[in-house]
């Protein structure tokens, strides 16, 4: 199983940017697929997870209405969309897959109940 993060970058306060998670050898319609964060100093945060199922969502409450979250089955692919961007942003985002099938509510924001993970990508955001 291979997960691989895409689409950091530098970003000046009030930008957006699109994260790419690319997924391969797993049966991507079987997973939840996580995004996470860990700023300077920072525990890793959970953000936003989807069910490939079914594309049920769920968000962190601190960033709920500046992130979304979504897929595309046909790619493998679960994209984290974020708005203005400000330098509290700044962090390295990791994604992660947690096999699904047979879980019940709504995916996950526990970094402990995800089983692979990508190596990241850095958001710098300046202000």
């Amino acid at each position: 199983v291979q997960l691989v993060e895409s689409g950091g970058g530098l970003v000046q306060a009030g930008g957006s940017l699109r994260l790419s998670c690319a997924t391969s050898g797993l049966i991507f319609d079987e997973y939840a697929i996580g995004w996470f964060r860990e700023g300077p100093g920072m525990v890793r945060e959970g953000l936003a997870s989807i069910l490939s199922t079914d594309g049920s969502t769920r968000y962190s409450y601190s960033v709920k209405g500046q992130f979304t979250i979504s897929r595309d089955s046909a790619k493998n692919t679960v994209y984290l969309q974020i708005n203005n961007l400000t330098p509290e942003d700044t962090a390295v985002y990791y994604c992660a897959a947690r096999f699904a099938i047979g879980t019940r509510g709504m995916p996950s924001l526990e970094p402990h109940e995800y089983t692979y993970w990508g190596r990241g990508t850095q958001v710098t955001v300046s202000s």
